[in-house]
């Protein structure tokens, strides 16, 4: 589902115009994404959890040139 299915999704399921649904879309969106940069975890019942996580740095391959290199 693209962000454009669930705009329309949301403007159907609420009667409302799809410019007013890509409002609460990008509110939703912006609120999970501040939440996540204030390091907080955000969890949807039903639905899923959002959290940032810390990984260690690994050795990936550049696929153009094959060339290794380190990914952060």
């Amino acid at each position: 589902m693209s962000k454009k299915d669930l705009i329309d999704t949301v403007a159907k399921e609420l009667d409302m115009t799809k410019e007013r649904a890509g409002q609460v879309v990008d509110a939703v969106v912006d609120g999970i994404k501040g939440a996540l940069k204030d390091g907080k975890e955000v969890r949807l019942p039903d639905f899923g959890t959002f959290k940032v996580a810390d990984r260690k740095a690994r050795e990936g391959r550049n696929p153009l040139t094959g060339k290794t290199m380190q990914i952060p």
